[in-house]
């Protein structure tokens, strides 16, 4: 399947739940609302036709206007590959987890929570591992993250 049959394909049988987003890189990439999260990975996952069973990252990103949660996944039988994010607002900062759908998603999701503070909801196992289990100091991949001997480098 190429790319623009993908799209096609994703267009026709989940447009109601993904917006495609024309970002003019080379995978595609889509919007997907946090309520059907669960319900489109699932999907995905198991549609004949895609079997998107591999998650290759799940990473957040804080836009300084609401902050994202972007997935990469792929298919490694039919060969494709596709990005989705789930975007929400500050106070709004907690997600499904997809672990159960992507068994991959377990790392990925401790450290979105651990370094951004998005609450993943049903995760089960939200440990620290990259930061000293005594930390105190906020989220460092925040935009706003500030410390006493932190010095933030230039914006390009």
């Amino acid at each position: 399947m190429t790319k623009d049959e993908l799209k096609n394909y994703i267009d026709t049988h989940y447009q109601e739940k993904m917006k495609f987003l024309d970002t003019g890189r080379f995978d595609l990439m889509y919007e997907v609302t946090k309520e059907n999260l669960l319900e489109i990975s699932k999907a995905l996952r198991d549609d004949e036709n895609l079997k998107f069973d591999f998650l290759c990252c799940l990473s957040g990103s804080d836009t300084r206007e609401h902050f994202e949660v972007i997935y990469s996944i792929a298919s490694v039988t039919k060969r494709l590959r596709l990005d989705f994010k789930i975007v929400f607002p500050y106070d709004q900062a907690e997600i499904d987890s997809v672990q159960d759908i992507w068994p991959a998603a377990n790392w990925y999701e401790r450290e979105t929570w651990e370094l951004f503070g998005i609450q993943i909801k049903n995760h089960g196992n939200l440990k620290r591992f990259l930061l000293p289990d005594e930390w105190d100091q906020g989220y460092p991949m925040r935009k706003d993250w500030d410390a006493p001997d932190f010095v933030r480098m230039p914006e390009l």
